[in-house]
């Protein structure tokens, strides 16, 4: 058996629900040994039950102050970590510039997220090897008025990565740094009437775990929204001031 095949250790951060969940499912259906945190119990031991031996749980809120002791406890008890995945993220719209919604959005998605990134890369460092990845958002690549908070900290994370993507290759470390960057994922997540190239949430699961074991350090999903990427970079501020 090559070590494609053998059984890793994951753990997803934040996979009560939509590509989290499903991911866990499918690393599960595998063979893995997958942790999965969240904020409500009941879907997490509702998980776990369905996976009885490969799946365990933690539950916690990134936006608390026992990231580090939970997700510690969480490697201990799967027996070690092969492969992080942050997922958790929230995105309301904030059209009238609401700032509840977007200290929240920057709890989660910058606060939540750095913490358990910084922290995780420095464990697979030291352990010489392993892999990391963050479900980040096309919305990374511009800035977006009726989500300021959301894209903005998407865009943090696609940057944070990338940082460390290039301190693995300097220290010379064999670590898999991967941003993923979905389009519209068929989940609650993907709000807006105006959706299109909207993708499954198995499929968009399935490309995002292939990525993760190629050590793929940027993916988009689906392959082809790296068009809409280049498109939202090239587009000069005055026209895209009327789309954004």
């Amino acid at each position: 058996m090559n070590a494609d095949n053998q059984m890793k250790r994951i753990i997803i951060i934040g996979a009560t629900s939509g590509i989290g969940r499903k991911m866990a499912e499918q690393y599960a259906a595998k063979g893995n040994i997958v942790g999965i945190t969240g904020r409500r119990k009941e879907l997490l031991d509702e998980i776990e039950k369905n996976f009885p031996g490969k799946i365990k749980t933690a539950c916690f809120d990134v936006t608390a102050s026992e990231n580090i002791v939970k997700l510690s406890a969480l490697i201990r008890e799967i027996g070690g970590l092969d492969i992080l995945v942050y997922s958790s993220g929230i995105g309301e719209p904030s059209k009238e510039l609401d700032w509840q919604l977007d200290k929240a959005t920057v709890d989660t998605n910058v606060n939540g997220f750095i913490e358990i990134a910084n922290w995780s890369f420095n464990y697979l460092i030291k352990q010489g090897h392993g892999s990391m990845a963050v479900i980040s958002s096309i919305a990374a690549n511009r800035g977006n008025s009726w989500a300021p908070a959301y894209s903005a900290s998407k865009a943090f994370q696609s940057n944070y990565f990338e940082a460390l993507a290039i301190k693995a290759k300097r220290i010379k470390k064999d670590i898999g740094i991967t941003c993923i960057e979905p389009g519209f994922v068929d989940t609650k997540m993907a709000k807006g009437n105006k959706r299109f190239w909207l993708v499954s949430l198995e499929k968009a699961a399935q490309q995002m775990i292939t990525a993760i074991d190629r050590k793929k350090r940027k993916v988009y999903v689906s392959k082809r929204w790296w068009l809409v990427a280049k498109l939202m970079r090239w587009t000069p501020f005055w026209i895209y001031k009327k789309l954004g």
